[in-house]
């Protein structure tokens, strides 16, 4: 194999989310970086994953309000959705951000390389027949859409959110298999775009990592809206045929559909890198790392989805920069996962910062809960929203999460990360003016009611 020019202070391998702010932190920092990438510098999150679902997301709210507007006294007509110009609209965004995020590697130095990279050595990665050496190496391989044994995924009728994001047209009936993040806010998408939506769980709640109280207002807005589900019970087959899916459930319950989307998590991409003969250890097909990182190898970290920690681009970027500052010789504080802002954005929105008050309890913590409902809100009122927002708290102590659900309340998650992250006390947060009339309104009055003093709430 041919030598690379080199040896680089960092070599990336993945240009996603969490390599490429690595290597921009690390050029800034005054390294030479190296950043592999064998498709489009982005990766999931852009090209495949968070921007073009959310254009898509938009796409139904707007579709949506046009079904609505006679309820705010305009007259508007829906005529339907034109896939081809939703797709259009999808790749302006989606191109203009990947050539943004190309101009800022080029203008900090950073060299890219497209080709598949494997790991040949702890200090080695080779593309196709040249070898590039770097004093430190970082894994930022990403994630893949993950099956259930024996559920062969065909790309026509049985497919996952790669196959739906490009699909041509608007199916009349889906069959979502998976209640987390990616079927909620695909089921929301197409029920706004006119198909007959199934979810399909097998734990008790839609989005069952969030708090109870969120999952059951979303449970009850999607069946306001004409979503089914099926929950607490297991996916067993499925069958093709020329007009769609016939989908079979454990106790014989069958469900048909023109598709079935597939969305039961995404696995970590290692297989074929050669990690293992490296000897970096795997936990569960991921990379195992320590809480900066580090890889079981010296000089060697995983970053982003292909490790354990949360899959969430704006967790890859805040791993890329720690470990790039890492290898500066900066001291990086360990990222507290707890305190990374979660949001769904379906319609409602389900948006959390901290811990449930099911963990709560599992840590020992003595909690007290206040619940605002989004009724008594007006902005929420305008947006003709329901939900709530609701706050955990230590007994005499500091937030220890906050859980909200309502339209565009993701928005909102940001003051929840700080007051999370800064343990803020709800007497200290219970002193800041919110602004009137905002959504924001609710979180403020969620903390007058834990620390006392409660507004515009009934008892």
């Amino acid at each position: 194999m041919a030598e690379g020019s080199g040896p680089y202070d960092i070599v990336v391998l993945g240009g996603g989310s969490g390599g490429y702010a690595c290597a921009l932190r690390a050029a800034e920092l005054g390294k030479s970086v190296l950043l592999i990438e064998k498709d489009k510098i982005g990766g999931t999150c852009l090209h495949r994953g968070c921007i073009p679902t959310k254009t898509f997301l938009h796409a139904a709210e707007v579709a949506d309000e046009a079904r609505e507007a006679e309820s705010v006294g305009v007259k508007a007509r829906f005529e339907g959705i034109d896939m081809q110009g939703v797709r259009a609209f999808r790749d302006k965004i989606v191109n203009r951000a990947w050539k943004g995020v190309q101009g800022l590697l080029k203008g900090r130095g950073v060299t890219v390389v497209e080709g598949e990279g494997r790991l040949v050595g702890p200090k080695s990665v080779a593309v196709g027949g040249t070898v590039y050496e770097g004093r430190d190496i970082v894994l930022a391989t990403g994630s893949e859409p993950k099956s259930l044994p024996g559920l062969d995924i065909d790309g026509e009728r049985v497919i996952t959110s790669e196959h739906a994001l490009v699909l041509d047209r608007v199916p009349s009936s889906v069959i979502v298999l998976g209640g987390g993040v990616i079927g909620v806010e695909f089921a929301s998408v197409w029920k706004s775009f006119g198909s007959e939506v199934t979810i399909v769980e097998a734990l008790p709640h839609l989005l069952p990592l969030e708090e109870e109280a969120s999952s059951k207002m979303l449970e009850r807005a999607f069946r306001r809206r004409g979503i089914k589900y099926e929950l607490g019970v297991r996916f067993e087959s499925v069958k093709t045929n020329d007009t769609g899916v016939i989908v079979t459930l454990e106790g014989g319950k069958t469900l048909e559909a023109e598709l079935l989307l597939v969305a039961v998590g995404r696995g970590a991409v290692t297989a074929g890198l050669g990690y293992e003969e490296v000897g970096i250890a795997l936990e569960r097909g991921a990379v195992a790392v320590d809480a900066h990182c580090r890889t079981n190898v010296p000089g060697v970290y995983a970053i982003g989805d292909v490790n354990p920690t949360l899959q969430l681009a704006h967790v890859g970027f805040a791993e890329g920069i720690m470990v790039a500052e890492l290898i500066a010789g900066l001291n990086p504080a360990p990222i507290d996962y707890d305190g990374v802002p979660r949001i769904t954005y379906s319609d409602p929105e389900v948006a959390s910062v901290g811990i449930t008050s099911a963990v709560a309890r599992e840590r020992g913590y003595e909690i007290v809960e206040m619940t605002y409902d989004l009724a008594g809100n007006p902005k929420s009122q305008i947006l003709q929203t329901q939900g709530a927002v609701k706050v955990i708290a230590q007994k005499d102590g500091p937030v220890l999460g906050v859980h909200m659900v309502g339209r565009r309340i993701g928005e909102l998650v940001t003051e929840g990360q700080l007051i999370y992250n800064w343990e803020a006390l709800p007497s200290e947060v219970a002193q800041l003016i919110h602004a009137h009339p905002t959504q924001s309104e609710a979180v403020g009055e969620a903390m007058l009611a834990l620390a006392g003093k409660p507004l515009h709430l009934h008892s």
